[in-house]
């Protein structure tokens, strides 16, 4: 039997194993926590990617994202506790510090009351309900953003840069609360806003392949001409007189159209291989929508849509026949696809169309399809441009627009809380440790035990941004206590001003996507930790002195 490829591996178990992963928990954790708040520290980061070898950062990602450790086990724990914070930042955009304390939080409290005669497993189940509980009052207690919320989500996230806020709430007040806002770098030290015409197709690449900003997992290609139809290219050769010229003149291509497997490798291999600017989504919706929507893009990009119900060759289709476009941003979900130039009496006249389609439609669900289509053709996207006096600067500057512009969005999409760890905070107090469940003789010890771990996680991220404020806690929150008894509710204390006040009123508010999905994959994360009982990794081989 062949040894071939055999890699020899370490085993830890129980308690120690546990304790390792705690140890590397303790270390990214210190390291990013430390970011929290509006007097939270800067990080600095030797990195090879920007100028001089250095990041400076407040950005809790970034700083998640730039550690990794020696010893195996730790390692493991610091990459468990990066998914739950690049988890986070992907559905919220921002978050990823406040994901990475509570992880800390409950792996430290479970380890400390999990005693050894308790049914883990239980605990763990009990954990999770509790959690369901938190996330349902949070959501009750969630209100609407307006146009004043909209600066202060905006400024917080950017790390209370109040002119950053402003910048980013003006260019949703143009583009709409469902438009697009995105963000590049300027070339200039200047940051501003423009907003420009485009359409948003719910379709990603068809190839990983195609991708050429890693950082964001998206292709991004400017001045591109697009190629729509609903034909399924099933060979390469259906396109060869439009790749033709574009392969020889450097251009690029987007295709919104059913690309067989062959025919995306062979797309995908001369992006890889030959350095092509290609790209291919697949048309969006199904049915009649399909066709509508596909219509709709073609006379947004000034495209010939060739389409099977019209009974249209692909192999007829000429460079004449393509559409254009000033970028594209195409995303694993969606894409953007960005026109500069004011719309063209054709998109004036379906607009029209359409909206005497809408009131002649009785039906709701096509009224709102229709809806969709009228604001996609006529749909603004906002841009932030970044600029900044260094290379460092920029680049740290970009990573607070970017969280900021993805925190806005989040806001506007399920409603803002309480911030500063305050609605947490007041959640904690309604659980009051084991409290809730001391005359319940029905509660297990296991369950109790669950209250008492989740009571003193969602406590910590108040306590992390006084600390990081330099602030006695206990002193600031017996302040609370008092009010309490008023039965004023978020009611909290203001950080970087030093003052107390009802936080909505002294604009410090957090999106409710951001809480709730930081509290969702801390606990994910933390309870798989609780519950490891045997760690494999790779064997270290010893260097000799």
């Amino acid at each position: 039997m062949s040894n071939q490829g055999y890699i020899p591996k370490d085993l830890t178990f129980d308690s120690k194993g546990r304790q390792k992963l705690i140890e590397g928990i303790t270390k990214i954790s210190k390291a990013v926590k430390s970011t929290l708040g509006p007097r939270g520290k800067t990080v600095l980061i030797e990195s090879p990617d920007h100028l001089g070898g250095i990041t400076i950062t407040k950005d809790g990602v970034t700083v998640a994202k730039s550690i990794y450790l020696d010893d195996p086990v730790e390692n493991l724990s610091i990459q468990m506790m990066k998914d739950a914070a690049n988890r986070t930042a992907s559905v919220a955009g921002d978050g990823t510090t406040t994901a990475i304390v509570l992880t800390e939080a409950l792996i430290k409290a479970g380890n400390i009351h999990i005693t050894p005669d308790m049914n883990t497993t239980e605990v763990i189940r009990h954990i999770n309900k509790v959690s369901e509980y938190i996330l349902s009052v949070l959501k009750r207690r969630a209100v609407e953003v307006d146009d004043k919320a909209l600066v202060e989500v905006a400024s917080i996230s950017a790390n209370n840069d109040t002119e950053i806020g402003e910048i980013i709430s003006k260019a949703y007040e143009k583009v709409g609360k469902h438009g697009i806002v995105t963000v590049e770098k300027s070339m200039t030290s200047e940051t501003y806003a423009e907003v420009t015409n485009g359409i948003k197709v719910d379709r990603g690449y068809t190839s990983n392949l195609f991708i050429n900003d890693q950082r964001k997992d998206e292709c991004i290609l400017e001045d591109v001409k697009v190629l729509v139809c609903d034909t399924e290219i099933s060979n390469i050769l259906q396109i060869e007189t439009v790749l033709k010229p574009i392969i020889q003149q450097n251009q690029k291509l987007l295709i919104i159209g059913q690309c067989s497997q062959n025919v995306i490798n062979t797309l995908a291999a001369n992006v890889v291989r030959n350095g092509l600017k290609l790209c291919n989504i697949i048309p969006p919706n199904f049915g009649y929508k399909k066709n509508e929507l596909m219509q709709d893009i073609a006379v947004s990009v000034g495209a010939k849509y060739f389409s099977e119900s019209t009974g249209d060759d692909l192999s007829l289709i000429t460079p004449n026949d393509l559409g254009h476009a000033d970028k594209i941003i195409v995303g694993k979900e969606s894409s953007v696809i960005i026109k500069h130039d004011q719309l063209t009496d054709e998109i004036k006249q379906r607009i029209q169309e359409l909206k005497e389609q809408q009131q002649n439609t009785k039906h709701n669900e096509e009224k709102k399809f229709i809806n969709e289509r009228i604001a996609s053709l006529s749909g603004a996207i906002g841009c932030i441009y970044v600029g900044g006096n260094s290379d460092v600067e920029q680049k740290e500057k970009f990573d607070r627009v970017d969280d900021s512009v993805c925190a806005v969005k989040s806001a506007l999409d399920e409603g803002i809380i309480a911030g500063g760890g305050i609605a947490l905070w007041e959640i904690a107090d309604g659980l009051g440790g084991v409290a809730p469940l001391d005359n319940d003789k029905d509660a297990s010890k296991e369950e109790k035990i669950a209250y008492h771990i989740m009571y003193e996680t969602i406590r910590t991220p108040l306590i992390q941004i006084l600390e990081n404020a330099g602030k006695d806690y206990s002193k600031i929150t017996n302040e609370f206590k008092k009010v309490k008894n008023k039965k004023k509710i978020c009611f909290g204390y203001d950080a970087k001003n030093e003052k107390y006040g009802n936080m909505f009123k002294l604009g410090i508010i957090d999106p409710l996507k951001v809480t709730k999905n930081a509290l969702i994959n801390a606990v994910s994360v933390a309870t798989t930790i609780l519950s490891t009982n045997a760690i494999v990794t790779h064997a270290r081989i010893k260097q000799s002195d």
